[in-house]
């Protein structure tokens, strides 16, 4: 089929050949190239306790440039996260902070994360609040690390550009916290690449990312 193209636009020389033809070198050759990295580290998690005490999402923190996806980060982890592992307990974050709200925590949950700026340390007694609040004995925090998307031209002809290579890389940490004890129990981090060949002027977006890596982590938890 591929040679068969190349044929008709070689020896037609014509723009609907060359057109017909470099499309079915794309539909032909658009798998996905994705290169993963993850590495965790199990502190004292056992998945009997990580069943039995459930997993509260709170708010992620970004690199600078990227805070208005955080929103963003929780929903499509804590997604993937309940579809991978339906036998935790999982509390989105948008559930979490309404607890929190309700349990009169806002100004100390605010504290919290200012301090975490500093120390990198989640405050104990906040952290068994919300615990205690959500039902859910480990806390689950997200970094977005890094995210960036790139475009380059592939191909173009007769001054149309036919193939563009997208690619998007992200990194992200991901911290279970031990609301009862106020301990990081288990970590993981994960890089990911991801590069296509696309006509398409659409992006890969943050979302594609994102699901890919929460689907890798999931696996690694503690079952």
């Amino acid at each position: 089929m591929v040679i068969h193209l190349l044929y008709c636009f070689v020896s037609l020389r014509t723009p609907t050949f060359a057109i017909l033809a470099l499309t079915g070198l794309f539909l032909f050759g658009c798998t996905p190239q994705i290169s993963s990295k993850a590495s965790h580290t199990q502190l004292s998690l056992s998945a009997l306790e990580l069943q039995e005490g459930g997993i509260a999402f709170i708010t992620p923190s970004t690199v600078t440039g990227q805070e208005e996806e955080k929103q963003a980060v929780a929903f499509v982890f804590a997604s993937t996260l309940m579809n991978e592992r339906p036998d935790l307990r999982i509390v989105p974050l948008p559930e979490t902070l309404s607890i929190i709200n309700r349990a009169g925590l806002t100004n100390e949950y605010k504290q919290m994360f200012q301090e975490y700026k500093d120390t990198g340390i989640f405050s104990r007694q906040t952290l068994s609040r919300i615990a205690e609040a959500s039902g859910a004995r480990y806390l689950a925090q997200l970094k977005l690390a890094g995210f960036s998307q790139r475009s380059s031209n592939r191909f173009g002809v007769f001054g149309l550009r036919m193939i563009e290579t997208k690619s998007a890389t992200i990194r992200l940490f991901f911290q279970l916290w031990d609301g009862r004890l106020g301990v990081i129990t288990w970590e993981g981090v994960q890089e990911l690449s991801w590069s296509e060949e696309k006509i398409a002027e659409a992006p890969i977006t943050l979302q594609t990312l994102m699901d890919k890596a929460a689907k890798d982590i999931a696996a690694r938890l503690p079952r």
